[in-house]
């Protein structure tokens, strides 16, 4: 019999049915095993988010190890990782969810919605300019399945849109820009989107030095990993005016706790993690599918470069 542990730093027990029907009828003799079950030591699949250090190198069986996400770097990070292949989840869904979040706060920045909440505390009536889409400069940080949809809905959207990736990408009416070019890629942004995928090289990349090459008072939407912003530096832009405003969805602690400063910081809306999630079916469809190749000795799908870290 074949075990499947699920392991996280939550409860990943509603996972199981979705997962479960999924492979019963290609895998019958396949277990589905939780932390503490007798079986779970033997397991040769490990489907995880945030597994606790060293956790996998306890499975002396594995073969398998799946984020149920599109992020790895929470399992990249352990040291102790296995040499076994890696895959992740990519939703056909995720990059519409993460486009409809991103929109939403480029049109709240654009709009001047920020000002307007702001004035209705106070009882104050104030009519904010409005500006053109086009003479509005949106900037994509990661330009991966994600960010490339984003930046090319804003472009459709009518903004003037740029990106920035590792590698040069051709996207229709989007100006591109590769990482030695990052300062002219900043150098006019009115609003800046941050979608990077968290490797050694994007770690910290939302500082004092990125936040300097914006014009003052640039906003940030930030739904990439919690680890690509220097916490200090970012309250202190928002403190200062160097960056005019700020959502940020992700958190390198999360939940966010309650005495956290990002609560209280001018000018910033804090989400909880709710950009874009995948949906236990889709997880439970792409798990079960490489789960069913790995027993048949086929060719896993969305496996991660892990010198690349995605």
């Amino acid at each position: 019999m074949t075990r499947l542990l699920l392991l996280a730093d939550f409860d990943m027990s509603a996972l199981a049915g979705p997962l479960e029907e999924q492979l019963r009828p290609h895998a019958p003799h396949l277990r589905i095993c939780l932390p503490g079950d007798p079986d779970a030591a033997d397991a040769e699949i490990a489907v995880c988010w945030n597994p606790p250090a060293g956790a996998l190198a306890t499975l002396p069986k594995l073969r398998l190890v799946h984020s149920i996400a599109a992020g790895v770097d929470n399992i990249l990070s352990d040291p102790t990782l296995p040499d076994v292949p890696l895959c992740r989840v990519v939703d056909p869904s995720h990059a519409q969810g993460m486009t409809e979040f991103v929109m939403w706060g480029v049109l709240h920045f654009h709009r001047h919605f920020d000002a307007v909440l702001a004035n209705q505390s106070k009882a104050l009536w104030w009519r904010p300019a409005q500006t053109h889409a086009a003479r509005r400069r949106v900037g994509v940080m990661g330009l991966g399945t994600l960010g490339a949809r984003v930046a090319v809905e804003l472009q459709r959207f009518g903004f003037d849109v740029r990106g920035w990736s590792r590698e040069r990408k051709s996207l229709p009416g989007v100006a591109t820009f590769v990482a030695d070019e990052f300062d002219a890629f900043c150098a006019d942004l009115d609003i800046v989107v941050c979608l990077l995928p968290l490797t050694e090289q994007t770690r910290g990349i939302l500082g004092r030095a990125t936040f300097d090459a914006l014009p003052r008072g640039a906003r940030l939407i930030h739904a990439g990993r919690g680890e690509h912003v220097v916490r200090a530096d970012l309250l202190a832009a928002l403190a200062d005016g160097q960056l005019g405003g700020a959502i940020v969805d992700v958190f390198d602690v999360e939940p966010l706790p309650a005495d956290d400063a990002y609560w209280h910081a001018p000018n910033l809306i804090v989400t909880p993690h709710m950009a874009s999630v995948a949906s236990y079916e889709c997880i439970g469809e792409q798990v079960a599918y490489n789960v069913r190749q790995l027993l048949d000795g086929g060719a896993l799908r969305h496996v991660v470069d892990r010198r690349r870290g995605y």
